[in-house]
């Protein structure tokens, strides 16, 4: 089981790393529109529809990503001093009554509005029109990947019940651990400490 959830985390990984070059993309592109626009004179009117596009791509292929490493936005202040059995219970819950039905939701009207748009080839307004619908697509993928691992998540809230444990998960980029970093780099408090006191300008005046 624990490998079967850690290859729905790669996978997620996977794509959420994938997708993320589209920034990538989307800085060349405004950075080549205000030089077009301001400098040559040229605007396009189909850049900021592709600008749109992208960062909505962007966004929506990020949710599985982000609910793969446990960084979605959750209210910490009581959270985070009950046990994992009891945080697993609440997860559960929250998963079931509202997760579910939500993101199937979400799946199932996107593909029926990504439909609907090839089946008329669905363009952007514009003097240059883009196709549209090969990024209505986008919602139904990323509703499908997010409904995958939302259902990793239920099977990790019920081991976590079981056990009292919560089980592992793919570790990808982490927040800079201080501790850490102080001794990869052989610094102590008392040289910041020491280092302070050149750097800090004494006020005149109480100014």
């Amino acid at each position: 089981m624990q490998r079967w959830l850690l290859a729905v985390d790669r996978l997620s990984t996977w794509m959420g790393q994938t997708f993320a070059w589209t920034i990538v993309v989307l800085t060349f592109g405004v950075s080549w529109e205000v030089f077009s626009r301001y400098v040559l004179n040229e605007p396009h009117d189909w850049n900021l529809n592709a600008q749109i596009m992208l960062y909505g791509t962007l966004f929506m292929m990020a949710g599985a990503y982000t609910l793969a490493k446990n960084n979605h936005v959750r209210g910490d202040v009581l959270y985070g001093f009950f046990q994992p059995r009891t945080q697993a219970w609440i997860d559960l819950v929250l998963y079931v009554l509202f997760f579910l039905p939500g993101i199937v939701a979400l799946t199932w009207a996107g593909w029926t509005y990504a439909m609907e748009a090839l089946a008329i080839r669905e363009k952007t307004f514009s003097a240059t029109p883009l196709p549209l619908y090969p990024f209505k697509f986008v919602i139904p993928l990323a509703g499908g990947l997010l409904l995958l691992q939302g259902l990793v998540e239920i099977v990790r809230c019920t081991m976590c019940i079981r056990t009292g444990e919560w089980p592992d998960r793919g570790q990808d980029v982490e927040e800079v651990d201080v501790d850490k970093l102080k001794a990869m780099v052989q610094v102590k408090d008392e040289d910041i400490a020491a280092l302070d006191k050149y750097v800090a300008v004494p006020r005149e005046g109480g100014r």
